[in-house]
């Protein structure tokens, strides 16, 4: 089996630098990207963050999709419980229109930020539960293909502009529900590794229990992990003591620089369980390959 390998960027900031050029960043990272031959790239939601500027990632692949040639380019996701999923699949129809079989739509029931800024993105409706996502993604993706969305009031609406194809589908997890919404449903999982490792039995039942989906007749599956890697082992550990020291002050503020005095220990004995949640493969390309 030959695995592919894609990125999913957060557009971290810097500390010292802007959201401006940490956006530009992640459209450079892009560009390099193809010219390197990966087959995807992702882009996150995060609201109300002073470490990561990827607040709308519709408006992000668009920028990025017309400054590469091939690369797919996606989402990971657009949290589906803060939006109408009208509005989500015209967002995509558009980037499908505009760069053609290459724009996937990865959806999330995550609410990407803190309930207060959760109520705030629903202001002038409401935040729908978690209860309703299945739903949600499939009212989204009878939009996509210009079919009628039963039982949501709207059958007469329809999702513009039309499109001869849709953006690719696939549904974002950290947790056994959201895997076994995707099976269910039959659409290609996105697993968050680097939120929740213990993934090895939730996608091989994600595999057993899947049912065949007209766009999606086998199951599909991608695994995001976080990676730092460098030519050693060293200058690996050194560029991952930004992130460490990040998630061990529970992620606030811009990303700090690599640990110089071994402060980062200290840091990180303040969140153990902290750390063990969230992985971080570091280390040379034959490490990070084995890993």
């Amino acid at each position: 089996m030959t695995m592919k390998l894609s990125i999913l960027d957060q557009s971290p900031i810097s500390q010292g630098a802007t959201a401006a050029e940490a956006l530009a960043n992640t459209v450079e990272l892009a560009i390099a990207a193809e010219r390197l031959g990966y087959s995807r790239f992702w882009v996150a939601e995060h609201h109300n963050s002073d470490a990561l500027a990827g607040s709308s990632p519709e408006i992000l692949i668009g920028h990025i999709a017309a400054n590469t040639q091939s690369i797919r380019v996606g989402s990971a996701g657009v949290m589906l419980t803060h939006y109408s999923p009208l509005k989500v699949a015209e967002n995509f129809r558009l980037l499908e229109a505009l760069h053609p079989g290459r724009i996937d739509l990865g959806l999330g029931r995550a609410p990407g930020s803190d309930h207060l800024t959760a109520a705030a993105l629903a202001r002038g409706g409401r935040s729908l539960g978690i209860e309703y996502y299945p739903s949600l993604v499939t009212e989204v993706q009878h939009y996509l293909h210009d079919e009628p969305s039963p039982n949501s009031g709207f059958e007469g609406v329809r999702a513009r502009p039309a499109t001869p194809a849709i953006p690719e589908m696939w549904l974002l997890a950290s947790s056994q529900d959201s895997a076994a919404i995707a099976a269910h449903l039959g659409f290609p999982l996105g697993w968050a590794h680097f939120i929740n490792p213990s993934g090895a039995d939730i996608t091989a039942a994600y595999r057993q229990q899947y049912q065949a989906s007209t766009d999606y007749p086998e199951p599909h599956l991608a695994i995001a992990t976080a990676v730092v890697c460098a030519d050693t082992t060293e200058e690996a550990e050194a560029l991952a003591s930004s992130v460490r020291m990040w998630r061990a002050r529970g992620l606030s503020g811009p990303i700090p620089p690599p640990d110089t005095d071994d402060s980062s220990q200290s840091a990180l004995a303040v969140a153990p369980a902290y750390q063990q949640r969230k992985p971080l493969l570091a280390g040379t390309p034959d490490q990070v390959k084995a890993g």
